[in-house]
């Protein structure tokens, strides 16, 4: 549903990957997300229970026109507690972030230099390069919207499978309005920004308008 020219991925672990998949998704400028395992050494972890050496991760992708790499990670470092996640002391509970490439990189390297230089302190956050990514169960994937039977039932008509579903931007957005990071008012002024016609603009916000929550 949105334009994914030009686009860019990055993971974040920052605790339970359930919040940070609502967070991130209801942000403007963040086309996909999906959760899952990685950071770690195991192959083909399970996808359920303890993944190995792995950390719950949210994986976004993002048009930085829209959301800028600096915006996402100070929303990031915003909401959690590098040096104490939860006062768990394995792998799977992380601050880490990995990342695509040296441009990405150097941006991390900034907001984190930033951020001691404005007295937050410097983040003690672990910074990987990508290798993999595992997905989670389909179960933890849009957690929050998923407790939600009338809001699933009425985005299977756009999205029938999980996978579609999953990637979904309209889902996303759903998903952070599921866990209250959002509000229906502001994703419908987003979606009438989204590069599809008035029409199919019209046809999801009437879809929406209709949940019971």
């Amino acid at each position: 549903m949105m334009n994914d020219n030009n686009t860019q991925m990055i993971a974040l672990g920052m605790g339970c990957f359930w919040s940070p998949d609502a967070l991130f998704g209801q942000l403007a400028g963040i086309t996909r997300t999906r959760v899952g395992f990685a950071g770690g050494t195991t192959d083909n972890p399970p996808r359920s229970g303890h993944a190995g050496d792995h950390t719950e991760m949210v994986e976004i992708e993002f048009d930085p026109a829209v959301a800028r790499l600096e915006t996402i990670l100070n929303l990031f470092w915003n909401n959690h507690n590098p040096a104490n996640i939860n006062n768990y002391r394995d792998r799977l509970y992380n601050s880490l972030i990995l990342y695509r490439d040296e441009a990405q990189l150097s941006v991390i390297q900034e907001v984190m230099n930033n951020r001691g230089e404005q007295g937050k302190g410097v983040p003690e956050t672990e910074c990987m390069p990508y290798t993999v990514f595992y997905p989670a169960e389909d179960r933890h994937q849009k957690y929050f919207l998923k407790r939600y039977p009338d809001a699933i039932a009425k985005l299977r008509t756009l999205f029938p499978t999980e996978d579609e579903l999953t990637r979904a931007t309209l889902a996303a957005r759903l998903n952070g309005i599921a866990k209250g990071f959002a509000n229906m008012d502001q994703i419908i002024h987003e979606i009438r920004t989204w590069k599809i016609s008035h029409e199919e603009q019209e046809e999801i916000i009437d879809l929406i308008k209709q949940i019971k929550w």
